[in-house]
């Protein structure tokens, strides 16, 4: 085999022909672009919200369009646009406040002229709250509420006491903010001092010493304290006497005297305390001129002590039936009885007849009653007698508190 006729191997197929190179992606559709549309978005929203809104919805579709991303890049990107819209928008809204502000200041001359004088010092100047200093509370917090204020209340001693009906309550101190359209009230029970401060104790008044001193004087020390006279209770310091009343006492203030007193000198009269003035009535002519050494334990009449009306029963008795003619039975028989002569008990051999007749004419006399002259308020009597006091009180017999028959008023 010659190897010169050896056929050649067939030749290497041609290569293909080089591929083209890829065309470059639009400038437009590069990730600089997507992220200039979002900062456009937030620079709108910043200006006009609207426009913003608008910048955001184009940018959302260019966000899944334009930039070569993944999905979660693409989605990420939508919740930045949301973002920057809502940041862009609140920047807008202080620059819109900010040039609102600007504004009001530099036009306070124009402000003025469009205004009225009137309307302004109305719109400046806050509502005036009026004095409830002394009122009820309850008035005071509901004219306040009518006006537009905010109410509180407190106890104003120092207590510290719980306000649950207002209506018994007086306003002592108050405290308004007209800026705030508030007002605190401090109030104190009725019938109670204020004190002299918010948060203080109370101002109690203080008893005077009156022991010793005429009705009259008592009064006005009373008054001057702050003791109103309408508690003050009166009682009388002899058995035989009765308590006068406060009209009975002023009508003789210079007579009735102040013996005992109670509370003491010096002593606070707060409210439950009760104020009670013992009095003992005398004048220049009366036996007996100062008080007793303790209250209903004696007599101004020592006649009138149970002992001794009992012997002046005994004699008058005797005198009025022995019919001896003494002139003190027949004085007696005819000061009971009226109907008795003295001269039919003087004469002689008529005793019997002249003791008969006036002991006749007493029995009479307590059976119809008569006038015994002047009597003194609280002495020992037999009823129905009447009499008046030196003063021309009416009097009349009757059983007193003890039981026994006094005189007292008609």
């Amino acid at each position: 085999m010659n190897p010169y006729n050896v056929p050649s191997p067939p030749p290497p197929p041609p290569s293909p022909p080089p591929s083209p190179a890829p065309r470059p992606r639009p400038r437009w559709r590069s990730t600089p672009v997507a992220l200039g549309l979002l900062l456009l978005v937030a620079l709108t929203g910043a200006f006009n919200l609207y426009l913003g809104i608008i910048s955001m919805m184009a940018a959302m579709v260019a966000m899944w369009t334009v930039p070569p991303w993944r999905w979660f890049a693409k989605l990420g990107a939508t919740f930045g646009a949301f973002l920057l819209l809502a940041v862009g928008g609140g920047i807008g809204g202080q620059l819109d406040d900010g040039s609102t502000d600007k504004a009001n200041a530099k036009a306070p001359a124009a402000t003025d002229e469009r205004h009225t004088p009137a309307s302004s010092a109305t719109a400046s100047t806050p509502p005036e709250i009026a004095d409830y200093t002394g009122r009820s509370l309850a008035e005071a917090e509901k004219r306040t509420r009518s006006v537009g204020f905010t109410t509180a209340r407190h106890d104003a001693s120092t207590e510290n006491r719980a306000i649950q009906n207002s209506a018994n309550w007086s306003v002592c101190f108050q405290d308004a903010d007209t800026a705030r359209m508030t007002i605190d009230f401090a109030a104190a029970k009725s019938g109670e001092p204020c004190p002299k401060e918010d948060g203080g104790p109370l101002a109690w008044p203080m008893m005077p010493d009156v022991v010793g001193a005429t009705y009259a004087s008592a009064v006005k020390s009373l008054t001057h304290a702050g003791i109103p006279m309408g508690r003050v209770t009166l009682d009388d310091v002899y058995l035989d006497v009765d308590a006068p009343t406060a009209d009975e006492a002023a009508e003789n203030g210079n007579e009735w005297h102040v013996c005992f007193q109670s509370p003491d000198d010096k002593k606070p009269v707060d409210s439950p305390t009760e104020v009670r003035l013992d009095l003992g009535r005398w004048t220049d002519d009366s036996s007996v001129r100062s008080c007793p050494e303790s209250k209903d334990t004696t007599y101004e009449d020592p006649a009138n002590a149970p002992g001794s009306q009992d012997d002046g029963d005994k004699v008058g008795s005797g005198s009025a039936s022995g019919g001896d003619g003494n002139p003190s039975g027949a004085a007696r028989s005819e000061s009971s009885g009226g109907g008795g002569s003295p001269a039919g008990g003087n004469a002689p051999g008529d005793g019997s007849s002249g003791g008969s007749s006036s002991g006749g004419s007493s029995s009479g006399g307590g059976t119809s009653g008569g006038s015994a002259g002047t009597v003194h308020p609280g002495a020992f009597c037999s009823p129905p007698d009447t009499g008046v006091t030196a003063a021309g009180t009416p009097m009349v017999c009757g059983p007193a508190a003890d039981g026994r028959n006094r005189w007292h008023h008609a």
